[in-house]
């Protein structure tokens, strides 16, 4: 159900990874990525650093909450989020967020645009260093592939090349906590992703859970040195719905769970509408940033609960 696309065939075998990548979006809308352009090496040092962060104090890490950053930096504690929108339950998990690097003088962070922030850092020697390899590495997984999404949609090969050059895209680091037990608890709710795509990149530990259109919730497996890549909500509304954005969840594990979440979003003034060739359009265009922007303030919004 969950097929796994060898990336190094877009280099030996391109039409037939653009076959199976087109059966793989239209289908579940979830595959696994083998020999990406993420260093093996890399993987292991982000790891390593994120395990140092949310080992920190508390109060360390309160000191770079996401609650006081408009720009959606920083961490959040187990309960700040609430993936599912419309269950009463909040997320377990506690995350770390950091968005493009850019310097405190550059005009949008000076003029306060939306999402155009500093990131904000924890004083661990490395940290910043690893997190900016691997969110550039991520980046270039991304962009790579959706010269194979253009391909597969009848468009030139660099179409999207120019749309997600200053893009809103987002890496975060994930810590789940071993389950209680209690009633009703989930690890990460519900949901679909709001960008392009999502490339995550797991620890082993089961808990990812995907559930297919008409189907039920399947474990999505780990074979270890692939990334986990998933349709977004983004890029299915871009699509005209031809590319399918499935929801998903993260059951509380047995044992602590690490992941690396990496969101592939378009620029901030990208239009986001029917592409050529997908027919009559569903959606009326938006701009990126003001899509994004809507999602998130549904998982951040105060529940009321009973």
């Amino acid at each position: 159900m969950i097929p796994i696309l060898d990336w190094t065939r877009f280099d030996t075998n391109r039409d037939g990874f653009v076959a199976d990548l087109g059966a793989a979006v239209t289908g579940t809308g979830f595959f696994l990525l083998q020999n990406s352009l993420i260093p093996t090496d890399l993987r292991s040092r982000v790891f390593a650093q994120a395990d140092r962060f949310f080992g920190l104090s508390e109060a360390d890490k309160q000191a770079l909450s996401i609650l006081n950053n408009p720009h959606f930096r920083g961490w959040a504690k187990p309960g700040d989020e609430s993936l599912d929108e419309t269950a009463p339950e909040v997320d377990t998990k506690q995350t770390f967020n950091i968005g493009l690097e850019m310097a405190p003088d550059h005009p949008d962070v000076v003029a306060g645009i939306p999402f155009r922030g500093v990131n904000v850092w924890p004083a661990l020697d490395g940290f910043r260093d690893t997190m900016l390899a691997y969110y550039d590495a991520a980046f270039a997984q991304g962009l790579a592939l959706h010269r194979a999404f253009a391909l597969e949609l009848g468009l030139p090969e660099a179409h999207f090349e120019p749309l997600f050059q200053t893009s809103l895209s987002a890496l975060r680091l994930l810590h789940y906590p071993p389950g209680t037990g209690a009633s009703g608890e989930i690890g990460a709710g519900a949901h679909t992703d709001y960008g392009a795509i999502t490339l995550l990149m797991t620890d082993g530990e089961p808990g990812l859970q995907v559930k297919p259109r008409g189907g039920d919730w399947t474990d999505v497996p780990h074979v270890p040195g692939t990334d986990v890549v998933n349709i977004g909500d983004c890029l299915m509304r871009w699509t005209n719905d031809r590319y399918v954005s499935t929801p998903h969840r993260v059951l509380p594990p047995k044992r602590q769970r690490r992941s690396v979440a990496f969101f592939f979003e378009a620029n901030p003034d990208t239009i986001i509408e029917a592409l050529p060739g997908t027919g009559g359009p569903k959606y009326p265009p938006i701009r990126a940033a003001d899509y994004l922007q809507s999602r998130l303030d549904a998982t951040y919004a105060p529940k009321e609960v009973p």
